[in-house]
């Protein structure tokens, strides 16, 4: 083990404690289907899950790798998603395509995590509102890969979603979309729950 590294808590504790779900939107609207559909999944995870939502992407700068070399201070809104993801156990992305891409918004976050020690081994599930966004679905979990992230295949689906499902409430009386949302939520926990007790690296300077 690296001397920069420590467990957040003994393998006793970590039972003992709720699972965190990280949850991201590559959307930057106020109101989206992606937006709904993790609000649906925050509704559908099962006690004692605590899930929140990191709603800071349109803060974070343009990735520079100048910036984030060894001493570098990093902005706070990057300190800020660093830390949400240093404290997730599992983290489920839905994302929309844009022009067959994945927003430049969620990549550009995923790129100010590529130097850090938090993703690999994370389990992540990708999840799309549309069984259209093959293309950029596909890109999202090979970038994950590359990072060396859990990417949960039986948690990346992709929902047949109708236009007009863009509330919680929607696509959880939809039968078909909350079973495989349930569906994907039990196989990215069931791998959160089976891995030893998560280590994080020491703070980064500048992280609170």
């Amino acid at each position: 083990m690296s001397p920069d590294f420590s467990p957040d808590v003994t393998p006793d504790a970590r039972a003992a404690r709720a699972t965190h779900l990280l949850t991201v939107s590559g959307s930057l609207r106020a109101v989206s289907s992606n937006g709904a559909v993790l609000d649906a999944a925050a509704a559908l995870a099962p006690a004692p899950v605590r899930v929140t939502r990191f709603d800071g992407l349109a803060d974070l700068p343009a990735f520079n790798p100048d910036l984030d070399g060894e001493g570098a201070v990093p902005a706070p809104a990057v300190a800020r998603w660093r830390a949400a993801i240093a404290g997730a156990d599992a983290l489920m992305i839905c994302s929309p395509e844009y022009a067959h891409g994945v927003p430049g918004s969620l990549k550009n976050a995923l790129d100010w995590l590529v130097s850090g020690p938090d993703v690999p081994g994370l389990p992540v599930a990708v999840v799309s509102a549309t069984t259209r966004a093959h293309i950029a679905h596909a890109s999202l979990i090979e970038t994950l890969r590359t990072m060396s992230a859990a990417v949960v295949e039986a948690a990346c689906v992709r929902l047949p979603l109708a236009p007009g499902q863009r509330t919680a409430e929607a696509i959880l009386a939809d039968p078909v979309a909350s079973a495989m949302l349930t569906g994907a939520l039990a196989a990215l926990l069931s791998l959160a729950a089976a891995r030893p007790a998560r280590l994080h690296a020491a703070p980064r300077p500048g992280a609170s």
